[in-house]
């Protein structure tokens, strides 16, 4: 594992930002914590990759408000822009 920054799935709708720092802060030191309201997933950056680790394993399958959470190294951002000009 290389990064810090999480990504968690399958979260209750009524998750807020401090409920999961709250519960990510058990594996070490939250640096940012991002919910996306209306999709069920957020992102959590620890401050050291061995405690984001120890979050992925410890947390990984636990049950968070009646929902089964889904914790792995989050994958870098795609870039969505198309580009648009033809080869010829």
């Amino acid at each position: 594992m290389q990064g810090k920054k999480l990504y968690v799935g399958n979260l209750d709708y009524s998750v807020t930002k401090d409920s999961l720092n709250e519960l990510f802060s058990e594996c070490g030191d939250v640096v940012e914590v991002i919910v996306i309201d209306g999709k069920g997933f957020g992102f959590v950056e620890m401050s050291e990759t061995s405690e984001a680790e120890k979050a992925i394993n410890d947390l990984d399958g636990k049950d968070f408000k009646g929902r089964s959470l889904k914790v792995n190294e989050a994958r870098p951002k795609r870039d969505n822009r198309r580009d648009f000009r033809r080869s010829y």
